[in-house]
Order: C-alpha cells, then structure tokens, then sequence
C-alpha cells in the first residue's frame, strides 16, 4: 500500500531534468516542505508507488516522458488524480497552458522561478487541496449516514408493512407465516419474469422489490369483514361471499387514504392498491371486484394470484385441510388460462420446487401446512382455487 504523506509538513514532488532547477526548488521550500526530487517520469513513478505528496511540481520538456504525458498518467490512476500539479516551464505561450490546463494541471510557473511566487502558489493550491480533501471526507461521512439511515427506514417500512399485514391476517390465527411465504413467492416469480423479453424493461430491481413490500398488504381489506363470515368453518353462502368480496375493496380504499395523507405516489402503495384490489381477478374475467380480463388486470396483482392460491392450497384453512405441494402445483396447472396467466403458469412450474423451499422456511408452527408428503385430499380440492 503507497505511503501517505506525513501531516506535519507537506511533501511537495519536483520533477525536472534540470539538476539546478531541483537545487533551486529545495532552497526555496525545504524550510517549509519536504522535497522530494525525480530527474524524470520513469524515476518519479517510482517514487509515487512509495509515497503519495501532496503537491507536484512537474517540467514541462523532459526526455522520455514529457509532462504532458505524465499529468495525463497521473489524472488517470485513482490514487494520483486528486494530486495538484504545477507545471514549470520555460515556455509560456498560451497555447501551452491551454494544454497543460485541459490535462488537469492546476496551474503554471515559468522558469526562471520567483521564489516569493513558488512559495505563494504552493501555499494557495496546498489550502484548496485541504478544503478539497475536507469536502470529500465530509461527503464521505454524509453519504454513509444517509446510506445508514435509508437502510433504516426501508427497515421501518418493511416492519410496518408485515405488521399491517399481520394484522388483518390475526384474524384467521390459521393463517401464520402466510404473509411471509406470499411475499417470498412474489419475489421470487417476478425476478423470474424479469428475466423474460416481456417483462424485462419493466420489471427492474426497484420495482420488484417495491412490489414484493407491498404483498403483505394483499389481505388488509380483511379487518373489515365480520368474524362470522371469515371464519366460517362451511361454505359461504351466496350473500356471504359478496360480503367477503368487498375485503378487496376495504384494502383498496385503506390504502388509497394512506396514499392521500403522504401526498405522493410511492411505488409500493401504487402496487399496495394493486395487488389489495384486483389479486382475485381472473385471466379470463370470471374473477371481482371488477371483472377484468388479461392483461387489463395488473401485473403484480396477477403474479400475487398464484402466491396467494398456492399458499392457501397448501395450508390448513377453516374450511379445508392442508393439500399437498404436488396436489397444489397440479390445480393451478389446470387453471393455467382460466385463473392465471399462462405465462406466468409456466414460470411458476419451472420453480415449484423452489416455491416449496421458501414454504419450508416460513412453515407454520403447527401441522396446518402440508410438508407436501402423502397428506389426504379433499374430494373437492380442484374447487379450492377458486375459494378465499
């Protein structure tokens, strides 16, 4: 690793070929500065993989490489770009300042040297480089706490989310780590798609994870509807489940209050209302609140389709038992065009197990979630797809 320079006095680097001129740039500073000297590029190189000074002071005409070609070695490497350099010359036309300047010089001193102009331009660029490398260092700082607290709040948020979640999920005590798992399953198929052409320009990192936070929020609407038709051991009747139906509008409106008190649209309430509203519409318009047909029905609600049947098929539910992983994959393969989007169908075959894995972490403490072994079925286990 180079050396840095040392803080009690700065380390100024004189590269010239001109044995006198590095005499005269030592008298003049070595009161003040530390000097180091290079007869050429190739010797000050060396030096520079040694120890990083704070200043350069570099001839323009050299032999080998000229000044011009090692400011611009200098400019490229990370670890030198940030060094001043001052070119000294006998020439000074304007043309060559132009140059010099264009390459990342900081400025120039014609030859012969002034000593009271040496000492003054080092000092001046010395103090730009300390207010430079204190701006850095603070943006630095600043960068990494808002970095930190970004980290928070996303955190925060993630927390609220699962806990709003959870909430309209207590009230089916059945239910357990169902938010988990669904919000595993919806991040899990929409990086899957992203890898598709379809999808690939619109799914992007950000909004995949902006809709896998808000799948937590799918059932919210469910704090709305009454104990006795959500936990009905038997079948609803026709009235019931149009009660029933209305959670989806519940969640909708809910959100779109949240919506209303933070004043903008973020991407995980746009997705929030989504998915809370339309994760029962069917690809083929046989589904509510509205019917829609599909591509009018929107993406992530679609891929929160498949989470959400797959998770309540293998689980235990008050009005079915727990079904297989094999039973579950096969009744939304039947549904493929029908319930779901067959392209998502087939995405969602090509990772079953891969879903079954993500079940398996976030299994529920109890045996209401079929390990998908050899567990009984219910003779009417097609008609679950189509239940809450």
């Amino acid at each position: 690793m180079i050396e840095s320079a040392r803080k009690d006095k700065s380390v100024i680097l004189a590269i010239d070929d001109t044995p006198n001129i590095i005499d005269t740039v030592k008298s003049i500073l070595a009161e003040e500065h530390t000097v180091l000297a290079a007869p050429n590029a190739q010797v000050a190189f060396h030096v520079l993989a040694k120890r990083l000074p704070d200043l350069i002071l570099l001839d323009v005409m050299m032999p080998g490489i000229d000044g011009y070609q090692m400011c611009e070695q200098l400019k490229a490497n990370p670890e030198t770009q940030d060094i001043p350099v001052i070119f000294l010359t006998a020439k000074s036309q304007e043309i060559n300042e132009t140059t010099g300047l264009a390459l990342g010089a900081v400025d120039y001193i014609t030859k012969p040297i002034c000593p009271m102009t040496l000492k003054q331009r080092i000092k001046n660029h010395l103090m730009l480089k300390i207010a430079h490398d204190q701006l850095a260092k603070q943006n630095q700082m600043l960068e990494k706490r808002v970095q930190e607290r970004t980290r928070q709040l996303n955190d925060l948020q993630d927390v609220a989310l699962v806990a709003m979640g959870a909430l309209a999920e207590s009230r089916d005590p059945e239910t357990g780590n169902h938010i988990r798992r669904t919000q595993g399953y919806v991040e899990l198929l929409a990086k899957e798609l992203a890898k598709l052409e379809q999808y690939r320009d619109y799914l992007q990192p950000e909004v995949i994870t902006a809709m896998a936070k808000s799948a937590p929020l799918h059932d919210i609407g469910k704090v709305g509807v009454v104990d006795s038709i959500l936990l009905k051991p038997g079948p609803l009747t026709e009235d019931e489940f149009e009660e029933m139906k209305k959670h989806t509008q519940y969640g909708y409106a809910a959100i779109c209050a949240a919506e209303g008190s933070l004043g903008y649209a973020d991407n995980f309430l746009i997705f929030a209302k989504e998915i809370a509203y339309s994760h029962h519409e069917k690809w083929d318009g046989s589904g509510y609140p509205q019917g829609l047909k599909g591509q009018d029905i929107p993406l992530s609600a679609r891929i929160m389709a498949i989470a959400d049947v797959y998770d309540a098929l293998i689980s235990e539910r008050v009005y079915k038992p727990a079904f297989s992983h094999e039973k579950s994959v096969s009744i939304i393969e039947q549904s493929r065009g029908s319930h779901f989007e067959p392209l998502l169908v087939d995405v969602f075959l090509a990772n079953a197990d891969r879903f079954r894995q993500i079940a398996a972490v976030y299994q529920d403490n109890s045996s209401s979630q079929s390990n998908g072994i050899n567990k009984q079925e219910a003779p009417n286990a097609n008609n679950m797809v189509t239940s809450e």
